[in-house]
């Protein structure tokens, strides 16, 4: 495992080329894994190293647009 920055918090993707990069992408199951052991979901959410979690970033639902 590399030893590169924490993914940024509030993407869950890589800040820069410093960071961790992915060594695993599984786009038919939603997951990439990163080089410094996170799983990386495609809703924004995260699985860190130490067992922490990153929640997925959502919208409110007042937020999203509708169809007339």
């Amino acid at each position: 495992m590399c030893s590169h920055p924490n993914p940024t918090q509030t993407t869950g993707r890589p800040a820069d080329s410093r960071a961790a990069h992915v060594v695993a992408a599984h786009p038919e199951q939603g997951w990439d894994l990163l080089c410094d052991g996170t799983i990386v979901f495609d809703d924004s959410g995260a699985l860190l190293p130490d067992g922490r979690v990153l929640a997925p970033h959502r919208l409110p639902v007042d937020a999203l647009a509708t169809a007339a």
